[in-house]
């Protein structure tokens, strides 16, 4: 008895083989399989956003190869990435290989381990249709709103600039935090802050002045500060209140692309594109 495993990368088809196998053949997709053309606007708005689906160029002979491996097993498991890229993935491999979507032939990983590879094999289900949806629906809001605004900015404004579904609300966000800081009126303040020491200890520790008992007092200039310090000099203090508590902080999730970017950024000073390229050679 055959069994067909589609996944997404070579590099998995290769460990999950391994985890399986003999019985199995394992293949990559490399990615998506069928998309919108890119030389057409392939949405019907007329037909409630019909979205026009073509194998994409230079994939051809991989779907062929697909269609003729599925045809000769027994049972074909698509195991793409568990994510809505991923589902829809499946889907368009389901549509392309005559597979019913409602069968129970798609498995996620939630890591490639032999656990990982052995529990999704094992708890096979139907393509999760609101994923697929989800993703369409960001696929054709990127189209429409890239091919109807990208050739209007590169008419009116600059040759060559495009619009996107997300750049271009970026932009806007981007203008928009730049003229506040335009309009921003800067304005002086002081802080007092001191090292109080216990009697009988020579262990310091730091306060901060925030006000009296009538609330709390904004330092505008210098000369407010001066006047507040030359009071504050001398003086003993005590503790009025203590708080004792338990903070617990819970640990950071696993990197997204962008999560990963930003950390990369903020401590090794890395571009986005090396950033990329080191997490690629890693995987």
């Amino acid at each position: 008895m055959s069994k067909l495993v589609i996944v997404e990368s070579p590099a998995k088809a290769k460990t999950i083989k391994k985890y399986l196998g003999p019985g199995y053949d394992v293949i990559a997709s490399m990615g998506h399989v069928r998309d919108l053309p890119e030389n057409r606007l392939s949405v019907d708005i007329k037909k409630d956003f019909k979205p026009k689906y073509e194998v994409i160029k230079g994939k051809e002979k991989l779907v062929d190869e697909l269609k003729e491996k599925a045809e000769k097993s027994d049972y074909v498991f698509l195991a793409t990435d568990p994510d809505r890229e991923g589902e829809a993935i499946s889907w368009h491999l389901a549509y392309l290989l005559d597979l019913k979507t409602e069968d129970e032939n798609r498995v996620t990983f939630n890591e490639i381990t032999k656990t990982g590879v052995t529990n999704g094999m094992e708890h096979p289900r139907s393509i999760d249709m609101d994923l697929v949806n989800a993703q369409q629906a960001r696929r054709i809001l990127d189209r429409l709103v890239g091919y109807k605004l990208s050739p209007f900015l590169s008419q009116k404004i600059r040759r060559g600039l495009s619009g996107g579904r997300v750049q271009s609300v970026a932009v806007r966000l981007v203008v928009d935090r730049e003229e506040e800081i335009r309009k921003f009126v800067p304005k002086e303040y002081w802080t007092i802050d001191a090292k109080m020491i216990p009697k009988g200890s020579r262990k310091a520790f730091p306060a901060t002045f925030y006000g009296d008992e009538n609330g709390k007092i904004e330092i505008e200039n210098k000369e407010q500060a001066d006047r507040i310090l030359a009071e504050l000099e001398g003086a003993d203090y005590k503790i009025s209140k203590l708080k004792k508590g338990t903070r617990r902080k819970s640990p950071a999730p696993p990197f997204i692309t962008s999560t990963l970017q930003q950390e990369a950024s903020r401590r090794l000073g890395f571009t986005a594109t090396r950033t990329m390229r080191a997490a690629q050679t890693l995987y």
